[in-house]
């Protein structure tokens, strides 16, 4: 049997026999040639969908589907556009008027947002307290679809998905779980009993902050082969050169998740006990109410690479937080090698409504941070800087490319010597252009025989 760090790196069973390539390429073309010439009939792929238009099928995101349905033990995968197309189509190829969604009130906003508008469709959608009790109480009525996370966003609650998971099936209804906070490294719901996992590949899964996907998959073919005629109809599959990216991010997996993880345990650890901070959200504490769940699921002692706080100061302490930190970027995402601070409820939890926000704890004061690849010490440094009340230079803003950062207003030790005009930067957007040069004069050369 294969362990999971090389099912990582050759899931994708890609191999050309007749160059000896290993590495799955970039297939940037749209379309194949569609009937086979020598046969008369369609080319097809493994799960027996035919090969012509990259609507439909592309070889370099079979690669990747293959790879994600390894990983996650199943019967097949998808890769699609982005998280959130993955969520839609696989909701849509799944609903039906009349149709019960449950839904714990704490999820991305996006996923709100969605299942509220599907309400349009004759859809009922009930949201109900983000616990494993509140969820199963809710199947005491009859309900088709249960939607939830892992994990979470932004408070980090872990939900036992494996008992939530048995009282749906007694009652009839589809699991799906978003475990994009989680990752397969540390949990599978469909080992579970899951119907279809799904992930934004955006975050963990490529993890590099450079591209935009989403996946899904499935315990058999019946359930895939509904998700793959809506994706293809809806237009939600991924490129290939974004599954060419979110291939070469997942070899690093393992390796990320176990680093980020253990920063992130120090760092809850540290804010834990810093004067600025009310609360902290992390399963992987000690006292955490989430700690023992977290423990009975998760196939590893690893609590996932995320860390939420509430600042005491509110609102106003959060911003001056997010102009303060240097190392730490300020941005709405996750799950890749830069650390992330998160104002959540201007991001991911601002379709919620500001009451509902405010009874899950998602205040004004709270942040989500994402811990990257950065050196824990330099991290836990930089939010120590942002959070303490220091004066002398609480203004002063990020300097560029680790260079040195400037002043707002005088200086407050008086006027200095005048130093020398830096030279001009040139905008990294705006390319150098040179002054157009003359061609070369023309030679003939004589004709040879």
């Amino acid at each position: 049997m294969e362990g999971f760090d090389t099912k990582l790196i050759h899931g994708h069973g890609y191999y050309d026999e007749d160059r000896g390539y290993f590495i799955p390429p970039i297939y940037m073309g749209t379309i194949c040639e569609h009937p086979d010439r020598e046969t008369g009939q369609p080319r097809m792929t493994e799960r027996g969908t035919e090969l012509k238009y990259a609507r439909e099928e592309n070889v370099t995101v079979e690669a990747l589907e293959s790879a994600i349905a390894r990983i996650e033990d199943a019967a097949d995968a998808l890769g699609y556009a982005s998280g959130m197309g993955a969520i839609s189509s696989l909701l849509i190829s799944i609903l039906r008027p009349g149709m019960r969604v449950v839904v714990p009130m704490e999820e991305y906003g996006t996923t709100i947002r969605l299942l509220e508008e599907l309400r349009k469709f004759g859809v009922t959608v009930d949201q109900v307290w983000p616990d494993t009790e509140h969820v199963i109480d809710a199947l005491s009525k009859p309900a088709d679809i249960v939607f939830l996370e892992t994990m979470t966003n932004p408070t980090l609650r872990v939900l036992d998905v494996r008992q939530i998971s048995r009282a749906a099936r007694d009652a009839g209804a589809k699991l799906i779980v978003d475990n994009t906070f989680v990752t397969p490294y540390l949990y599978r719901p469909l080992a579970d009993g899951a119907h279809a996992v799904v992930h934004s590949a955006t975050k963990y899964l490529a993890g590099h902050n450079d591209v935009l996907a989403g996946v899904s998959a499935f315990p058999d073919q019946e359930s895939a082969r509904a998700a793959w005629e809506w994706r293809r109809m809806l237009g939600s599959t991924m490129s290939a050169f974004s599954a060419y990216l979110v291939l070469r991010g997942l070899k690093s997996l393992s390796i990320r998740m176990e680093r980020e993880s253990a920063s992130a345990m120090a760092i809850a650890e540290f804010l834990r006990e810093h004067p600025a901070v009310k609360v902290v959200h992390y399963p992987g504490l000690s006292d955490s109410p989430y700690r023992e769940v977290a423990d009975r699921l998760f196939e590893r002692r690893l609590y996932g690479a995320v860390v939420s706080f509430e600042l005491k100061g509110g609102k106003e302490a959060v911003l001056r937080a997010l102009k303060r930190v240097r190392v730490i970027k300020p941005s709405p995402s996750l799950g890749g090698t830069e650390s992330l601070l998160t104002y959540a409820a201007m991001s991911a939890s601002g379709p919620i409504a500001p009451e509902v926000r405010e009874r899950l704890g998602i205040t004004d004061g709270l942040l989500r941070l994402s811990v990257g690849l950065e050196d824990v010490e330099d991290l836990i440094e930089d939010l120590d800087a942002a959070l303490r009340d220091r004066r002398v230079g609480s203004d002063r803003r990020p300097a560029p490319h680790g260079g040195v950062a400037t002043r707002r207003g005088p200086s407050p030790r008086g006027p200095r010597t005048a130093a020398p005009p830096a030279p001009r930067a040139i905008p990294l957007c705006t390319p150098r252009l040179s002054p157009p040069r003359a061609p070369p004069p023309r030679t003939c050369s004589p004709r040879r025989s």
